[in-house]
């Protein structure tokens, strides 16, 4: 089920009976069963009245805020899951070293491949010998990933491979936009716009998935535990950016479903660029699409959705965890 997205400003969610619906300034925008609704999200100022946020606790649908320009603000949920046992063991694995590493190098081995076949996929249209050349930077960091001996030097090599990614994602486009490397405190272009925004749904995504499993998602094995960061979401997170929120952003400013009209200066220094209202709804429609889009899973040979390999991914953590055994990341051929 899709989750029901709020990016009117000034909107207002409230329930009737089991529906959901959206208003603003006494015009119902839309409406959806409750049933038919798996999540929540409330993007800028918009509001939720207290019956529809006691019905979405109770039938355990989480609520995200997201500010206008996509930054996570914070989510309500309903009680833990009951899997005590799982979460019980999942911390005892975070303090296995061995456990840990072997983890988290997985998370970046994946994240790294996905990257590479990123840009052989623009190679094989572009013919681009810098595409090229960075997919075989990247290659050759794999193995490296693969026997890190600590964190430090596992991020040092994530690092390098996203140097390199970044260092020809311009040439994707086919347009200049400004980008010249990523950065995200604040993002200073439209493609880092599109960038963070993307990897925010994303990020909540995979900490909802995270929770369907039983897991904790404060307890990751990549990103180092902090007060407040979903670290196992990020950690898993990591495989599905290039295939997922890369793929999309480039996908909008390529076919102009965001054009340069969609952009405008920010009043504010943490605000540099702003995102139109109209530009976030095109971006959402163009993720939740490939979300949904079906294609043949590398290793079960099945039809799979990318949210279904969320979910997949969360579990084949969670079974990692409960068995000792090795984490294998979700990777496109």
């Amino acid at each position: 089920m899709p989750p029901l997205y709020v990016v009117e400003q000034g909107a207002r969610v409230r329930s009737v009976a089991r529906r959901l619906i959206v208003e603003k300034d006494g015009q119902e925008l839309r409406s959806a069963p409750l049933d038919q609704v798996d999540e929540v999200v409330i993007v800028g100022n918009a509001t939720l009245t207290t019956p529809a946020m006691k019905l979405l606790l109770f039938e355990g649908v989480d609520t995200v805020f997201l500010t206008l320009d996509g930054l996570y603000c914070g989510r309500l949920v309903g009680p833990l899951s009951k899997h005590g046992s799982l979460r019980r063991e999942q911390y005892a694995r975070s303090m296995q070293p061995e456990f840990a590493l072997a983890a988290a190098r997985a998370c970046v081995a994946g994240k790294l491949r996905n990257m590479r076949a990123l840009l052989m996929r623009y190679q094989r249209s572009l013919n681009l010998p810098e595409l090229g050349q960075a997919a075989a930077q990247i290659n050759a960091l794999i193995a490296r990933a693969e026997a890190a001996g600590n964190n430090a030097s596992l991020m040092g090599v994530e690092g390098a491979g996203s140097a390199a990614y970044f260092g020809v994602f311009a040439r994707l486009l086919k347009r200049d936009w400004g980008f010249r490397k990523r950065a995200r405190r604040p993002p200073p272009d439209p493609v880092n716009v599109l960038l963070s925004f993307g990897y925010t749904l994303l990020a909540k995504h995979l900490e909802a998935a995270v929770c369907v499993a039983g897991l904790d998602p404060q307890i990751g094995f990549l990103h180092e535990v902090s007060y407040g960061r979903p670290s196992l979401a990020l950690d898993l997170m990591e495989e599905f950016r290039p295939i997922v929120a890369d793929s999309v952003a480039l996908r909008c400013l390529n076919m102009g479903l965001i054009g340069p009209e969609d952009f405008t200066p920010g009043d504010d220094p943490s605000r540099p660029v702003v995102l139109s209202e109209k530009g976030a709804k095109n971006f959402i429609r163009e993720y939740e699409t490939r979300l949904v889009d079906e294609f043949i899973h590398p290793v079960l040979k099945e039809r799979a959705t990318y949210r279904r390999c969320f979910e997949l991914q969360a579990r084949a953590m969670a079974t990692a965890i409960r068995t000792g055994g090795p984490y294998r990341p979700f990777v496109v051929r």
